[in-house]
């Protein structure tokens, strides 16, 4: 039986509801009567669409590792030349760093609860996702060695994954500005990919 529209945007406000908590509280620290409250239903009645917080927690580090993947494939896939590739990745990432921060503090400091099957999808879904960059930055800057065009991709994660240090939920600076920061900052640490040194042994 295919769920309902309702149904579906339920469980979503579920799960949006859900991360907040988890990122603010820690995922021990919230009960399911809290996560309801905060959708305006029992707790209970969360097991009409999860089988509990475990389950909420994978259904969230899951879906964000496969959507994050599938968006980058699909701006790829679209763009005319590897540069807009690239550029269409940051700016991908960058939308999510900065409107999905709690999946980010979630994913740094709960991953290990999910189980086993659940935390090797994740991993699973991250691999072909940097691969995927590696393979569009290596394009873009074939001067570079692949230990340093994986060395950068990494590194522009952390960078663009910082933004839940920029402050709580509804105090983010100008987002505008924000993401445009964010994509010269990505962008520039990949151009350093063509400075001097290009190519030496490094880091490796």
């Amino acid at each position: 039986m295919q769920p309902t529209k309702a149904g579906v945007a339920r469980r979503e406000q579920i799960l949006r509801e859900a991360a907040q908590l988890f990122a603010e509280r820690g995922f021990h620290g919230v009960g399911v009567d809290e996560i309801g409250a905060a959708v305006g239903i029992s707790g209970p009645g969360l097991y009409r669409h999860f089988a509990g917080k475990e389950a909420m927690l994978a259904e969230l580090l899951v879906g964000i590792s496969g959507r994050l993947l599938a968006e980058g494939k699909r701006r790829v896939a679209e763009a005319p030349d590897p540069e807009a590739a690239l550029d269409a990745l940051v700016g991908g990432h960058t939308d999510f760093a900065l409107d999905d921060r709690p999946l980010i503090t979630l994913h740094d400091r709960e991953l290990d609860r999910l189980r086993e099957s659940d935390r090797k999808l994740v991993r699973q879904l991250q691999r072909q996702y940097v691969e995927l960059w590696v393979e569009v930055v290596g394009q873009v800057h074939p001067g570079a060695t692949e230990i340093e065009v994986r060395a950068a991709v990494h590194a522009v994660f952390g960078l663009l994954n910082s933004t839940p240090h920029l402050g709580r939920p509804g105090a983010l600076p100008d987002r505008g500005a924000t993401s445009e920061l964010l994509r010269r900052l990505a962008l520039g640490a990949f151009a350093a990919l063509d400075g001097p040194g290009s190519g030496s042994s490094a880091l490796g």
